[in-house]
């Protein structure tokens, strides 16, 4: 085996072979969910919570795959084994799976069909790496996340147009910084694949999830609060506690937890990494057995 290889209902075969259907609903309209995880040291991390949110999100846009849960979990961690060998060492693994509607059958949703399951994997890269020792800067985008009376945002979708407008509105206020998005009243939700979290007088505090995806990372970030006896709360925020926070950080799957130290052009405290997000990382890395850090940093040849 000289490549990386993926699941295609029911079958492995070589990452670059993996083509989508052209007519799928999925390639057409974006009409697929999907999950991303990552390894440690080649250990899935977290890997049943994020099934369990992609069966959820198949049960509310009505999508009906033939592979059940189990079984997806398990293909999905054979995949890590099949794959696992061809890393360099202190490398980790990036899963994806994808579940699509399937062909189109005629004008409609309803008379798509059968789901497509695919599950990527790949090395996982550290392209974020200089982050944890600069911080990474974020502007607040006029682009807002969806209503849930029109697309809810607790079902992990691919039909995130808006989160591609938002991550150029972004580099237009601050070239290179990462969009933080808001719902129709102005308060806080999510940026284009993470969670924006605050440090404000030593409670870390999140948006609600009304108009937002409640990610498994922010879900982490907070385990490890109630681990550390860091007061932590879920409020409904507005970009003022932004520009007054103590810290300001970052969480998704890739990265688990990147500080931000300037908002719109406003720094962030004293602009540097604080202490509650080292904390935080430091207790991640000990809870998964690696350096979270030092990883992305070697591995990006930063150190």
């Amino acid at each position: 085996m000289s490549e990386f290889v993926g699941y295609v209902n029911g079958e492995w075969i070589p990452m670059s072979q993996i083509v989508p259907d052209p007519n799928d609903l999925g390639t057409t309209k974006g009409d697929q969910v999907i999950e991303v995880e990552r390894t440690f040291g080649g250990k899935s991390f977290r890997m049943k919570d994020h099934i369990d949110r992609l069966y959820r999100s198949l049960k509310y846009v009505r999508i009906k795959p033939d592979i059940t849960h189990e079984e997806l979990l398990s293909a999905s961690e054979e995949g890590i084994g099949k794959n696992l060998p061809l890393l360099d060492e202190g490398q980790d693994i990036s899963i994806t799976q994808l579940v699509t509607r399937g062909p189109a059958n005629g004008a409609r949703a309803w008379s798509a069909g059968p789901p497509n399951v695919y599950i990527k994997y790949s090395p996982a890269a550290a392209w974020y790496a200089e982050f944890y020792v600069d911080g990474v800067h974020g502007a607040i985008t006029k682009t807002r996340s969806y209503e849930p009376d029109a697309l809810d945002p607790k079902v992990k979708h691919l039909s995130r147009m808006n989160m591609s407008i938002a991550e150029l509105e972004a580099n237009d206020i601050d070239p290179g910084a990462w969009p933080i998005m808001t719902d129709k009243y102005g308060y806080l939700t999510e940026g284009s694949g993470y969670n924006v979290m605050l440090d404000s007088e030593g409670v870390v505090k999140s948006p609600t999830d009304r108009a937002m995806l409640a990610g498994i990372s922010r879900a982490t970030a907070l385990d490890l609060c109630d681990q550390l006896r860091i007061p932590s709360s879920i409020e409904d925020l507005q970009p003022y506690d932004l520009y007054t926070a103590d810290e300001v950080f970052f969480t998704s799957t890739p990265f688990s937890l990147l500080p931000v130290t300037y908002v719109d052009r406003r720094p962030v405290a004293d602009s540097k990494p604080g202490p509650v997000t080292q904390q935080l990382l430091a207790a991640w890395s000990e809870s998964v057995g690696i350096d979270i850090v030092d990883q992305a940093l070697t591995d990006a040849n930063l150190r």
